[in-house]
């Protein structure tokens, strides 16, 4: 990969609009959708008619989409030609202004180093890189300052050390001043030739960086609505810079006619298209469109379009996951088309192709397992948060998605938002409700029951606008054993786990519908091989050694016997779960590795009794 170059997926997940991104020699910050280059053939668009409805809805209810725009959804600019001399791209402004010189220069007695501190403008006019001393010497290369100020509505700025140093202005040169090697913020210090300084360990105090003005540079202006937040420090690169705010589906199969299905694969390329003499201009003057729908009559290729349209803003009313769910459940032996077109293709697998009635673990509580050989999911990126993520767990008892956080904008009003499409297969087990309602009416069920409420409702006090529901104790069931398969699917058929997703099937309101989709997807070859379905056949060996390798975890006792409660912080979603057991790649987990109890799963150490499988010997 190229220096300055990002994969088409990261632009979605890890650096979209408004992150920031290091470079060899600076930092920048993404810029916003008007920043992308997306002119002529730099883009592609995509069609997923259920998604594009349910953001739009949501960008017309915050105001960031004109109410008679239609939002369609493109993959972000690629490079066509690597030879070519103006390549399609991404503007990023540089940020921080603010930039440290390498060079070590003498200071008092105990410091490991004094660097100088300079600002972009006084760099060397030519490269960028060098900053010239008062003597006339050249420093080796500056690097960008580690420290920014951001407020939780997600603007961003340079900290004036200046300022913040002097409570005023001066005119001397400043240095960063680093002590020992523990990074420790009471070792570094901001400090003036003048004498005044402060430490890293004092900007962090409320209010010392002073108020947001609501700089957006991703955007290159200033919030309209205004600020008055305190500002905080923040260190570029930690992982609390930047929480992108993605929503993703899983492509369902068309059922309708050949021509319903033409119009579906090249409906993002007829957005615009709201009358039947619109559809004329599309076929003549889009590519694509004509290759695909120029022998059919445009009333026809119109009423498909609105017919596509209307189910999609009807589902869009709905949960994407009990759709999903509706499908794959169906229990039909083949859902969708073999083909290699097909956005999905599954089989629901009789059960003596996986159950092979092991004595030692009875399986009678999963009710099919469904070998998906081909699906599609696409992935759009609406906004993003700083300091905390935004809270994803179910909250109006049908979304999967919280929506209701309105995080922080992408764009000025752009009527697009980048979107990836990625293919892949997985697995999908679905669950008998009947046997998930009488494990929950269990006495010891309840108690552990209670405990998880406890501690969820302790963890969400941090959130003072749109604070999360508990996502039930039914999907922290399915969320650990999701996490226990994927683990042991990993070492089975070789992909890494990194490479694994998960669904979990478990929403509030829906009593009859529990399943895990476990899969994996990729833009290329890795995920499409075939690995995955083909453990269907072992499933019952894998769940066994699964469930086996959780009643005891490296970290026991500690592990087991840890409680949901008011002194956890983060893991008061948690019960008995840790890095030795049942957390996963953040990149692989639905909920960021929350909500996850393998007491719910196996007897461990702490004798519950509140376990779902019972491995007998």
């Amino acid at each position: 990969m190229a220096k300055n170059e990002l994969r088409l997926s990261q632009l979605i997940r890890t650096f979209g609009p408004g992150s920031m991104v290091d470079l060899p020699a600076h930092s920048v910050v993404v810029g916003g959708l008007e920043q992308w280059e997306m002119r002529g053939e730099a883009f592609v668009t995509l069609s997923e008619p259920r998604l594009q409805a349910r953001l739009e809805q949501f960008l017309k209810g915050s105001q960031r989409l004109d109410e008679g725009a239609r939002l369609s959804l493109r993959m972000p600019p690629a490079i066509l030609d690597t030879r070519a001399i103006d390549t399609n791209g991404v503007t990023a402004p540089i940020f921080p202004a603010w930039f440290v010189c390498n060079d070590a220069e003498p200071a008092e007695a105990g410091t490991l180093r004094r660097r100088r501190l300079v600002r972009w403008r006084d760099l060397d006019a030519k490269t960028r890189d060098k900053f010239q001393f008062e003597d006339g010497r050249k420093s080796s290369r500056v690097t960008p300052i580690r420290f920014v100020a951001a407020c939780p509505s997600g603007h961003l700025q340079d900290i004036n050390w200046i300022w913040v140093v002097h409570a005023g202005t001066c005119g001397r040169e400043m240095w960063l001043e680093e002590k020992g090697t523990s990074a420790d913020p009471a070792d570094t210090s901001i400090v003036c030739a003048c004498g005044k300084r402060i430490s890293l360990q004092d900007a962090f105090q409320p209010g010392r960086l002073g108020k947001c003005r609501g700089e957006r540079p991703w955007l290159l202006d200033r919030d309209p609505a205004g600020c008055d937040q305190n500002l905080k420090l923040l260190t570029r690169t930690a992982t609390n810079t930047y929480f992108p705010q993605v929503y993703t589906v899983i492509s369902l199969p068309s059922e309708d006619d050949e021509l319903a299905k033409l119009v579906d694969e090249v409906a993002g390329r007829m957005t615009s298209v709201k009358s039947i003499a619109d559809v004329a201009m599309a076929k003549r003057f889009v590519d694509e469109v004509g290759a695909a729908l120029g022998p059919y009559d445009d009333a026809d290729i119109f009423d498909r379009l609105t017919r596509l349209r209307e189910g999609a803003e009807a589902g869009a009313k709905g949960s994407a996951k009990l759709a999903e769910f509706d499908l794959l459940a169906c229990g039909r032996p083949q859902i969708g088309h073999d083909h290699p077109k097909s956005k999905l293709f599954a089989e629901t697998l009789s059960r003596t192709r996986w159950d092979f009635g092991s004595p030692d673990l009875d399986v009678s509580a999963i009710k099919s397992l469904v070998a998906v050989h081909r699906l599609r999911e696409v992935s759009a990126l609406y906004g993003f948060t700083r300091f905390e993520a935004a809270p994803s767990v179910a909250d109006d008892g049908v979304e999967d998605v919280q929506l209701a956080v309105l995080g922080s904008p992408i764009s000025k009003g752009a009527d697009w938002l980048p979107a990836v499409e990625q293919f892949g297969e997985g697995l999908f087990i679905h669950f008998d409700p009947d046997a998930i309602t009488a494990w929950l009416a269990e006495a010891d069920v309840a108690r552990r029951h209670d405990k998880l409420v406890a501690g969820f409702a302790h963890w969400r006090k941090r959130f003072t606008d749109h604070p999360p529901s508990y996502p039930g104790t039914p999907y922290v069931l399915l969320h650990s054993l999701s996490h226990a398969l994927m683990s042991e699917i990993a070492i089975d058929c070789g992909y890494p786990s990194s490479a694994l997703k998960e669904r979990i099937y478990a929403l509030p309101g829906q009593p009859d519908r529990f399943g895990v989709l476990i899969y994996t997807a990729s833009p290329g070859a890795q995920g499409t091989l075939g690995g995955l379905v083909s453990t269907a056949p072992r499933f019952a060996a894998i769940l066994r050694g699964a469930l086996e390798r959780l009643a005891v975890c490296s970290n026991d006792p500690v592990c087991a016997d840890h409680e949901p409660d008011d002194r956890s912080g983060d893991r008061a979603t948690h019960g008995a779960a840790c890095h030795g057991c049942l957390l996963i790649a953040e990149t692989s987990c639905e909920l960021r590795n929350q909500s996850l109890d393998r007491t719910l799963l196996v007897s461990t150490m702490s004798r519950e009794g509140a376990e779902f499988f019972d491995l007998a010997g």
